[in-house]
């Protein structure tokens, strides 16, 4: 019996754990008779609480803003207006007192 590929790096080497389908090589578990939906995009902030859009979230650390002066202190409130596929800068916020501005998901926390 062969069991699928790996959905997040593709290994080989999946086991069955009861129900579900493990990877060894990155530790993702899935339960393959889930209808998995391809664009849904899953975003941790930094305590490892998945985001979703219209969440309220408080900045973590204080950020600099890319081409200004401007800092944004830790507590300040955004909200996660939309959030998309990228590498670096996954949430598109509304931050107060700054505007609309793209964040990383590792420097919020929900709120």
């Amino acid at each position: 019996m062969s069991l699928p590929p790996c959905p997040k790096c593709n290994s080989e080497y999946v086991y069955e754990d009861q129900t579900n389908l493990v990877c060894p090589e990155c530790a993702y578990e899935w339960n393959p008779n889930e209808v998995a939906d391809e664009d849904t995009v899953i975003v941790k902030d930094a305590n490892g609480t998945v985001l979703s859009e219209g969440d309220k979230v408080t900045v973590a650390k204080d950020l600099k803003v890319k081409g200004s002066s401007q800092v944004i202190k830790i507590g300040t409130k955004a909200l996660v207006r939309r959030i998309l596929d990228k590498k670096d800068h996954e949430l598109d916020c509304k931050v107060d007192g700054v505007g609309e501005m793209m964040v990383t998901a590792a420097f919020v926390k929900k709120a």
